[in-house]
């Protein structure tokens, strides 16, 4: 099979129908497809062959499903890239998978080009108008390259939070099936859908639920180079949008936009979050203000990404990550890989066709992330008496203060229930007796006002002693990943909170740059608390309350 065997489908059914489209650019499936052959041709000159890795850096235009089909159907291996990488980076990446070409985009071209030079690889400038007469000058080859299910389609480089990154690999069945269970069998999408394309198409979920699935089923993908949310509203009536799918931040900025009541989004019929747990309060206004569903799933780039959903045709749990995909198992263990009891909490493992074929060149780390046949995910989630996982947290993201587990995700959904929260990011940071302390950075909504004992004070009366944040911080805003997610590991708290004195009831305390709880466990030594053997459900975390 082929990935690219898709786009062959579509070509033949739905050849003069809108696949993909910016603004007043659109190319038809039949654009689509020709366009493709010629990329085959191109690589084929410069020497790539089956099994040859090709990389692919440019933002959310028509020219990258054009190369990202064109690079399968040559039987090669995508490497998707996102265009921000600096020099040093795109180097690193080039290197590591070992491929021999990079498209980038124009606007790029200087840390691109160096990059490339450096790992020696060719690198092919994507620039408007110069691009079309250079890949129309290579010959059409009309190649769709057999390959196994189980070769290589892309490889995925992950965020590096912990190290260097590694690149999961996710072959032709992982992200086949995976297109079509988030497409057609999990929200019905079919040839008179129109998607919004905001999500990073270099990305995980963007890729396989935008891209791949509208071809999978014959859908339109209108593009939104750089997501902002006065646009991205604007494209939702202009193209009349059926679905949308994004990060919870995205949704966010959408409802704090000031054209929020100005635009017509009847036709909007589906959305669909991932990436991060989306607060309740959040899915609550956006469902109200637009009159839409939404629907939240989970998965990471390991598992291509989807690995549960919350069913169209099941009770929806908001707060939920619902329940594995068909053909896909997941649970929840301790640290000794145990199946926990029902309400405790483990980290999520899963196994199914979805699970990457490994990280690549990196036999270690694939052993270590495989134990058992399950990959293990890092997120820790419990499990109700329905089989409905609910997210509590990274495992690296835990906090522990004084011996007690705090999950920053369950005092965020407290935060966002004060009406004037518009973003919130909770982590710890060093205590000289705690271990850590809670701490809050938070964003407010344009026009509203709070201060900082306020909103200590209203985290403080709906969660127990130990957990509610004895720091908050107000901040402009949160940095932020490609997709949009709230980046916990590069929030700086203002250089005032060394000087400032907490609570009487929260001890002395050590300010310092941010440390995360696994970077604590690592200097504390072994011996520091297990995060699954003392976790406990909270009596009535937030999640369970809508």
């Amino acid at each position: 099979m082929n990935l690219a065997l898709n786009l062959s489908r579509s070509v033949e059914e739905f050849g003069e129908r809108t696949a993909v489209k910016l603004d007043d650019v659109e190319l038809s499936y039949a654009e689509l497809g020709g366009a493709s052959a010629h990329i085959v041709g191109m690589l084929r000159e410069q020497g790539v062959e089956p099994g040859d890795r090709v990389g692919i850096m440019l933002p959310n235009v028509p020219y990258f499903p054009v190369i990202y089909y064109g690079t399968l159907r040559a039987g090669a291996v995508v490497v998707p890239m996102n265009p921000l990488l600096k020099a040093r980076e795109v180097k690193f990446y080039l290197e590591d998978s070992g491929a021999k070409v990079l498209f980038a985009w124009h606007g790029f071209e200087e840390e691109a080009a160096k990059g490339a030079e450096e790992a020696g690889a060719q690198c092919i400038l994507v620039t408007p108008g110069e691009f079309e007469r250079q890949a129309g000058a290579a010959e059409a080859l009309d190649e769709w390259n057999e390959r196994d299910e189980s070769d290589t389609a892309v490889i995925l480089y992950t965020s590096g939070t912990t190290g260097t990154p590694k690149g999961a690999e996710l072959t032709h069945a992982n992200l086949g099936r995976n297109a079509v269970a988030g497409s057609r069998e999990l929200i019905g999408l079919g040839e008179d859908d129109v998607l919004l394309g905001a999500l990073p198409l270099f990305h995980s979920f963007g890729q396989t639920c935008s891209m791949n699935g509208a071809v999978a089923a014959g859908a339109c993908l209108s593009l939104i180079p750089r997501f902002e949310p006065d646009k991205a509203l604007e494209i939702l009536e202009r193209d009349a949008i059926t679905v949308f799918g994004g990060v919870p931040t995205m949704y966010s900025a959408m409802l704090a936009s000031s054209k929020k009541d100005d635009v017509d989004t009847s036709a909007l019929r589906l959305c669909i979050s991932g990436g991060s747990a989306m607060p309740g309060e959040v899915m609550r206004r956006f469902e109200e203000q637009f009159a839409c569903k939404i629907l939240e799933g989970y998965g990471l780039s390991e598992t291509s990404p989807v690995a549960s959903f919350n069913h169209p045709d099941r009770e929806r749990k908001v707060g939920s990550i619902g329940t594995p995909i068909e053909g896909v198992e997941m649970k929840v263990v301790d640290d000794e890989d145990n199946e926990v009891d029902q309400g405790e909490v483990g980290e999520i493992v899963i196994r199914g066709h979805n699970v990457m074929k490994g990280y690549w060149q990196r036999d270690d780390a694939t052993e270590e992330a495989m134990r058992g046949g399950w990959f293990h995910s890092g997120d820790m989630a419990q499990v109700d008496e329905e089989g409905y996982f609910f997210i509590v947290d990274r495992k690296k993201d835990l906090i522990i203060r004084g011996g007690y587990n705090v999950y920053p995700r369950e005092i965020e959904e407290v935060i966002y229930e004060h009406p004037a929260v518009e973003e919130a990011a909770v982590i710890g940071v060093p205590h000289d007796e705690l271990g850590e302390e809670v701490a809050a950075a938070i964003v407010l909504r344009e026009g509203e006002s709070a201060t900082e004992e306020e909103l200590r004070e209203h985290v403080k009366e709906n969660v127990a002693a130990y957990k509610y944040p004895r720091q908050v911080h107000l901040m402009d805003e949160l940095p932020k990943g490609p997709t949009g997610k709230i980046l916990k590991r590069e929030i700086e708290l203002p250089e005032r909170a060394k000087a400032n004195r907490p609570p009487r009831d929260s001890g002395s305390m050590l300010v310092g740059r941010v440390e995360s709880a696994a970077r604590w466990r690592r200097r504390m030594g072994e011996n520091a608390p297990s995060p699954l053997k003392r976790a406990k459900r909270s009596a009535d975390p937030p999640q369970w309350r809508h």
